[in-house]
């Protein structure tokens, strides 16, 4: 897309999208949100980010190769709390029965592994949802992913 007002609306939108996003993960054991919901708003913004500047400019900001590896960082976090969980001799992603510090309710670094697990969480969905992007554009440009 060739749009100026479009490139500038979204690069003064896009740290503020992506701010939000962080915030919506890592404050979703206090507030509505969470994983899910802060990974689809980081994944949006970086979709903004390549449909505003095509598709090459976006994968030199994220390249397909960066979105896997966060894909299987998330996983691997979100499994990895589960199975410290187990070594511990709790419950999968138990959380007071495994030890984990609660803290005091209502701070940011409460509720023990709740937030590490929603921010695996949040990294799977941001890079899924990237990764769609990629595969859909690049299946309706041809080969090369370039559509106009």
């Amino acid at each position: 897309m060739d749009n100026l007002i479009v490139r500038y609306i979204s690069r003064i939108f896009l740290p503020f999208v992506q701010l939000y996003g962080l915030y919506v993960i890592l404050h979703g054991h206090l507030s509505p949100g969470g994983g899910f919901s802060g990974g689809a708003i980081l994944g949006a913004g970086m979709v903004l980010y390549a449909l505003s500047f095509n598709l090459p400019e976006g994968e030199k900001n994220f390249s397909p190769d960066a979105s896997t590896i966060l894909e299987s960082g998330g996983t691997l976090l979100y499994a990895g709390i589960g199975l410290f969980s187990l070594l511990l001799g709790a419950n999968f992603l138990a959380n007071k029965a495994a030890g984990y510090p609660l803290g005091t309710p209502g701070n940011l670094f409460s509720s023990g592994a709740i937030p590490v697990i929603t921010l695996g969480v949040g990294m799977k969905v941001a890079s899924t949802v990237i990764t769609f992007f990629y595969r859909l554009i690049a299946r309706e440009g041809g080969q090369n992913g370039a559509a106009d």
